[in-house]
């Protein structure tokens, strides 16, 4: 396993992280042991760079990580924790608040939750339209000088956001959704992260298992929150499976599965950006880390270009709602 520094001021971190939130119900029921062992597999193979977020099953996440991470020397993980969106006891999701007396009480719970005495990355997850981006980081900034907090970083905002953000604080890295079919970053945001020194922690890198070649309409599950998702509706999800069946034809060629060459396309993307990989069994996570072996050559990803050029899939990768709220689409143009 590789490791690269995160960013011009980051720490040290693995080639690939491992998203931890479809271990805590968002996609359908999961297997707590399994869960746990997936963790403990991941450090196994060098993976240190662990996502998660104090929302990912309210709470639930955070204390299955903390209960992982048992015994585990605590420099040998990286906690990435997002904090802000608000959930209701039925499950809903009722907005966001980026104030900062309530970042200084979304660490202080996080904290005890996790089990820790600093996390090592910490980023709003989506900006706070009331909150100007310089209070919210401002307030980070006041958990680093108190040692709770190492390192500052961004979630799904637009390049003007995150140069505001930067001219408070360094920000280490930037987490957007990132892969074959989700390449709204290349138009301005991944030039302004370059610019400024921020990497990229690339979730969604197999489009919530839409291009992992696993999922098929019937094996969605009740609970599973894919069932909202344009790119899974009815009118959309033929033209988008028929785009993984192409892409299955060049992983045929080179002898690799579906998700490992669309892992390996955004890992030759460049060593500043880091996928971060929902693996919740270790069959899923054993599949991931064979990615890091498919060396894509010019011809390779010349040929995935033409089996699912940009902007070919069907749909928008979030319901319209929550499109209207990402500062990262909604800064597109800027």
């Amino acid at each position: 396993m590789q490791h690269h520094q995160l960013g011009k001021t980051g720490p040290r971190v693995s080639q690939i992280g491992l998203g931890c939130m479809g271990m805590s119900g968002m996609y359908g029921p999961s297997d707590r042991a399994e869960s746990i062992a997936t963790i403990h597999a991941a450090l196994d193979a060098g993976i240190n760079l662990i996502d998660t977020g104090d929302f990912y099953g309210m709470g639930h996440n955070e204390l299955l990580i903390a209960e992982a991470l048992k015994g585990v020397r605590r420099q040998d993980a990286v906690l990435s924790v997002k904090f802000g969106g608000l959930r209701d006891p039925a499950g809903g999701w009722t907005g966001f608040d980026g104030r900062p007396q309530a970042v200084k009480n979304f660490a202080a719970y996080s904290l005890q939750r996790l089990g820790v005495d600093y996390i090592d990355i910490y980023r709003p997850a989506r900006l706070d339209p009331a909150v100007p981006i310089e209070e919210t980081i401002g307030a980070i900034a006041d958990l680093v000088k108190a040692g709770y907090v190492r390192h500052i970083g961004l979630s799904e905002v637009g390049s003007e956001t995150i140069r505001r953000a930067a001219a408070v604080h360094p920000v280490v890295d930037l987490q957007i959704e990132y892969s074959l079919i989700s390449r709204g970053i290349e138009d301005n945001i991944l030039e302004t992260c370059r610019s400024l020194g921020i990497a990229i922690t690339a979730y969604g890198v197999l489009s919530r298992g839409l291009i992992s070649g696993h999922w098929t309409k019937e094996s969605a599950q009740t609970g599973d929150w894919r069932a909202h998702s344009p790119r899974f509706q009815a009118e959309n999800v033929d033209a988008n499976l028929a785009l993984v069946e192409a892409l299955k034809k060049i992983a045929e060629a080179k002898g690799v599965s579906v998700a490992q060459i669309a892992i390996a396309w955004v890992v030759a993307q460049g060593s500043d950006i880091f996928p971060v990989i929902g693996a919740r069994r270790r069959d899923r996570l054993a599949e991931t880390l064979g990615a890091l072996d498919a060396s894509l050559s010019r011809d390779d990803l010349a040929a995935i270009e033409k089996a699912v050029p940009k902007g070919a899939a069907a749909g928008d990768r979030y319901a319209a709602f929550q499109m209207a709220h990402l500062d990262s689409e909604a800064s597109a143009h800027r």
